[in-house]
């Protein structure tokens, strides 16, 4: 079951200037955790179980489709915390534009050379004892863009006064703190809460973007990221995040079984809505200890062809991975080992070769994933049951030192250097 926030943003990576130091910043969530020590271990392409079956050619147009961001937003500073060379992605990146630029990739095979020229797999060592996979899609939903009877909940634009405290690449990363604040003539202060906002915080400013039916339906399309919204008129518009409150994400399935009103076993994404949605009185303050709350925008042109991940991303269905750019970087090519994963494919179990197109607040750790399945109910049904144990094998350039890469040093994670 996903419980994740999927940023669409195609940021740049800036920074409030005037962003606080995390000392100083109010209601925290929790404090920051050292990440733990962990290195990538070369393997081999043979070593990873379902490599020659997977369809090559599917999972390059899904790196393809992160290269252009990637390269627009150029060499970030490389982080003692993540995995391999940032200037040795955009080679291969680069590399992967003019490859399609002169179509020189068109089949399966030439798309696994591609693959197995460019990179060598690696298995993480010292972090999760065990992976978890989890899905996400994107919903289509009833709403209409003026208020009446049936439509009369709002969803709405990023405030002019949201500024960003960190970039939204790292906001996952970074969930435990504010990643969003409210600028004023003071200067920063922490965003209205979810609670605020829908006892009418925003009101009177001209933010409202569509209505749907309940906050219920507006909850569940934030915890996605993104929607299609049927309109009355049967046109169906795309919307995705455009910035959120800021305040750390709580799980609200979580919230439910700690209170006994479900097991872990019996909670889906399909029996958290039917709960929420038969009492909404008592659904409200359930709903309203989860303070983070998503803004949208609607695409248009070319752009609305698909949901967005982060950077624009286009999310490509089954391949694109949300992940913890602590040790990912966007844009990487990850290897996915879940065999219990049997419900979204064919053959039994998920091996499948997945890029880090996405984060999320709630996508925490070295071994988790959360996979993109698609628009529609169909994509909802699968998504909803996925929730199992798995693996991630990193594929790091060759060129630019993957053999090197490394994480914290013994010496200096203490110090938080």
């Amino acid at each position: 079951m996903l419980l994740f926030l999927s940023p669409a943003v195609c940021d740049n990576g800036a920074v409030a200037a005037s962003a606080p130091a995390a000392s100083d910043i109010q209601n925290k969530a929790q404090p920051a955790m050292t990440p733990p020590v962990v290195t990538f271990e070369p393997m081999t392409f043979s070593d990873l179980a379902g490599w020659s079956e997977d369809d090559h050619l599917a999972a390059w147009k899904a790196f393809l489709a992160s290269c252009k961001p990637v390269l627009r937003a150029g060499v970030r500073p490389a982080k003692h915390d993540s995995a391999g060379s940032p200037q040795a992605l955009i080679d291969v990146c680069e590399r992967a534009v003019a490859m399609s630029k002169a179509k020189s990739v068109r089949t399966r095979s030439e798309a696994r050379q591609f693959f197995e020229t460019n990179f060598r797999p690696h298995r993480i060592s010292g972090g999760d004892a065990e992976g978890l996979l989890t899905g996400y899609y994107e919903p289509l939903i009833k709403g209409s863009r003026i208020p009446d009877k049936t439509y009369k909940v709002p969803i709405y634009r990023r405030p002019p006064d949201l500024v960003n405290v960190v970039a939204e690449s790292e906001r996952g990363a970074k969930s435990g703190s504010l990643t969003h604040q409210r600028k004023t003539a003071k200067g920063l202060e922490p965003y209205l809460t979810r609670a605020d906002i829908e006892q009418g915080g925003l009101e009177g400013q001209g933010l409202e973007l569509m209505y749907l039916k309940d906050p219920v339906d507006v909850f569940f399309m934030q915890v996605q990221g993104s929607g299609r919204i049927q309109l009355p008129s049967g046109e169906k518009v795309r919307v995705t995040y455009d910035g959120k409150n800021g305040h750390p994400y709580t799980s609200v399935g979580r919230v439910l079984i700690d209170e006994g009103q479900m097991t872990a076993d019996e909670m889906s994404l399909k029996s958290l809505k039917k709960w929420l949605k038969t009492d909404k009185d008592r659904a409200k303050p359930v709903l309203w200890k989860n303070k983070s709350y998503v803004f949208f925008k609607e695409l248009s042109g070319t752009e609305a062809n698909a949901p967005m991940g982060v950077g624009c991303i286009p999310l490509q269905a089954g391949r694109s991975l949300a992940i913890d750019t602590t040790y990912y970087p966007i844009g990487t090519p990850i290897f996915v080992d879940a065999p219990k994963i049997t419900h979204a494919t064919k053959s039994g179990g998920f091996r499948r070769l997945m890029v880090a197109h996405d984060v999320g607040s709630a996508i925490k750790g070295t071994e988790r994933g959360d996979i993109y399945f698609g628009s529609g109910d169909d994509a909802g049904r699968l998504a909803g049951v996925t929730k199992q144990p798995g693996h991630l094998y990193a594929l790091l350039p060759i060129d630019g030192g993957a053999e090197n890469s490394f994480f914290p040093d013994p010496k200096t994670a203490s110090s938080g250097l």
